[in-house]
């Protein structure tokens, strides 16, 4: 028998295993190929975003520093109005008077002291 009696008209032989491989390979790179280069866009992304310095990271950062200038300026103003107050202490015997009398009670003689209790504080009306 010839070959054209074993096979019939219009039907191919089937192809080696070898060649099928190679025939959907060439079919599958590319849908493969889209699916992981979209894999590690979105994994970038996320780094991104959420990373050990992403942009939640920074923003955070951010509120801390305006945070922490925010502290440093306030210091700043208070370590300057005790330098003044040093300088008028060091300068002006009346302040030191005035420091001294306020602060640790002094008195001239003669002169008598009443000390005032503290103004009370409000308290909050009790839960009935």
């Amino acid at each position: 028998m010839t070959e054209e009696k074993i096979h019939r008209v219009g039907h191919e032989p089937p192809a080696p295993i070898r060649e099928r491989a190679f025939d959907w390979a060439q079919r599958a790179w590319r849908p493969a190929g889209t699916a992981v280069a979209v894999l590690l866009a979105l994994l970038v992304t996320w780094h991104v975003v959420n990373g050990k310095h992403g942009l939640s990271i920074w923003q955070q950062e951010r509120t801390e520093d305006h945070r922490l200038q925010q502290e440093i300026k306030d210091l700043q103003q208070e370590n300057d109005a005790m330098q003044q107050q040093i300088e008028r202490l060091k300068n002006d015997p009346d302040a030191i008077e005035r420091e001294a009398r306020e602060k640790l009670h002094y008195a001239k003689p003669g002169e008598v002291i009443y000390t005032l209790p503290d103004a009370p504080q409000s308290q909050p009306p009790a839960a009935r």
